[in-house]
């Protein structure tokens, strides 16, 4: 059985050690060392995840039998239509269990009761998950290349309508 729920402040924590672990495992092939620390670091520490929080990101984990987090998703308003999705991580032996759809169709209901007509999500160009994303009904809108500090970030920027 699997739930999500909530994440309070206090449980940023629980982010940041999955966040750890699955950055690790995500994304050592397609970053450099040197940008992965430093992604954990700005993005990931408890202080910056409640930053997030204070900022408008609402965190959710999904956990097996309520005790044992397997991941977690964050959406955030970003206009008037569209639901961002500004996070969306499992452990890596809790993928390919439906657990990302399970947290995709959490966002798809979450946008409706918020009346949203669409979600939408950057990944990396890179990151095997934009095929997870395209079976998921995401379209890529565009492709970007953002500065972020000493870094770029290329990313597909993807949308799924929910009505």
């Amino acid at each position: 059985m699997y739930t999500i729920r909530k994440v309070s402040k206090e449980e940023a924590a629980v982010i940041h050690r999955l966040g750890t672990e699955v950055y690790h495992t995500t994304y050592t092939a397609i970053l450099s060392p040197a940008q992965i620390n430093f992604m954990l670091r700005k993005n990931y520490s408890p202080e910056a995840i409640q930053q997030s929080m204070l900022n408008g990101q609402d965190f959710y984990l999904i956990f097996q039998e309520e005790t044992h987090p397997l991941g977690f998703i964050a959406l955030q308003k970003k206009s008037e239509d569209i639901l961002r999705i500004e996070k969306l991580y499992l452990l890596a032996d809790s993928q390919g269990l439906g657990l990302g759809k399970k947290l995709i169709d959490f966002a798809v209901e979450k946008a409706k009761e918020l009346d949203y007509s669409a979600l939408e999500l950057n990944v990396n160009r890179g990151n095997k998950a934009y095929h997870f994303y395209l079976r998921q009904g995401f379209q890529v809108m565009k492709e970007v290349d953002i500065p972020y500090y000493d870094f770029i970030l290329d990313d597909y920027v993807m949308q799924r309508l929910v009505r």
